[in-house]
């Protein structure tokens, strides 16, 4: 496809030791193949010299373009603006830090040649990663597939994919901000493919996806497709007030045969099983109505702080097709 544009995509927060590896080897796997390319880089507000070096390769490379947070939105965030401001007529999503080689990328594009619109690439094995967390990842997406319903989703995860031009005008109808975008991405249908890849091990830094932010992804990803908990919530109640039900029933008995129960403590046993339950099913109704709250809002998703590069992305030159090294 020798007049397809291909946008390359990418979040970055603290990265500013990586980016430049990351430029040459997409350099070196894009130009041998017959395409134009564009490389968006969305700067999550990092606190170290990212920015500086997304503007000093846009002034070498026109078609490296980067926008910078006005604050920390979080990496979905980062990715849905790299998505709403990609030129191509599809687009590759990959992370910063060298564990999505981008050597895999032609692979993608076979497949988005053959006509699938969505392409995972699934990670086969994980380097240098801790047991834990593979474990935390593979209980997300096994909760999204068993438990939400998603069963298209990729079993192993999928952070790195390529869209076709229609998926990311589809996508970019969506205004919600706490989702994920693999389980959107998923809902949303088209045809769909994956194929393996073996995760690198992260090259410079330390990344920012803390425990704190995959929790809050795993409860968006629930609330945002799936009514399991509130049905569960229904369920439970219904469990619940039947014990109650019961155990009231024994009590008359026990007083009518002479035998009350008696006791400060089976009483209190009781009172904190029933509150405990109420409280957790509060908590999982809050979830649901925060976030609607937060929707109806309506504030925009993200504020770029500034832009850089590619006021030459799209024009061809003497430079095209060659790296800018």
């Amino acid at each position: 496809m020798p007049c397809s544009l291909i946008s390359l995509v990418t979040p970055a927060f603290n990265e500013a030791e990586n980016l430049s590896v990351l430029y040459e080897r997409l350099c070196a796997t894009m130009d041998s193949l017959e395409v134009d390319w564009e490389w968006v880089v969305v700067d999550d507000h990092s606190q170290d010299t990212t920015f500086a070096v997304i503007t000093r390769l846009g002034e070498r490379d026109p078609r490296v373009r980067g926008l910078r947070f006005a604050r920390n939105f979080g990496a979905h965030i980062a990715l849905t603006c790299g998505l709403h401001h990609a030129k191509g007529d599809c687009v590759v999503a990959l992370a910063a830090d060298l564990q999505d080689p981008p050597e895999v990328i032609p692979g993608l594009l076979d497949q988005w040649k053959a006509g699938v619109k969505v392409v995972w690439a699934a990670r086969r094995r994980r380097e240098g990663e801790k047991a834990t967390k593979v474990g935390l990842a593979r209980l997300y997406y096994w909760v999204m597939r068993s438990i939400v319903g998603m069963t298209e989703m990729p079993a192993s995860g999928a952070d790195f994919f390529l869209l076709d031009r229609v998926v990311v005008d589809a996508f970019s109808r969506f205004t919600e901000t706490n989702v994920s975008i693999l389980a959107l991405i998923t809902w949303m249908g088209f045809r769909q493919t994956i194929i393996s890849y073996d995760k690198e091990a992260r090259l410079h830094g330390r990344s920012g996806w803390s425990l704190k932010k995959k929790l809050k992804l795993l409860v968006d990803s629930v609330t945002s497709f799936s009514y399991v908990p509130i049905r569960f919530m229904s369920y439970l109640g219904f469990v619940v007030g039947f014990a109650g039900f019961a155990y009231a029933g024994l009590v008359v008995v026990n007083f009518i045969n002479g035998n009350p129960i008696e006791g400060w403590s089976s009483l209190i046993v009781v009172v904190l099983l029933v509150g405990g339950v109420q409280m957790v099913m509060m908590g999982v109704l809050g979830e649901y109505v925060w976030r609607a709250l937060d929707e109806s809002r309506r504030r925009p998703r993200y504020i770029i702080e500034a832009t850089t590069g590619g006021s030459q992305a799209l024009q061809p030159g003497p430079l095209q097709g060659r790296c800018r090294c």
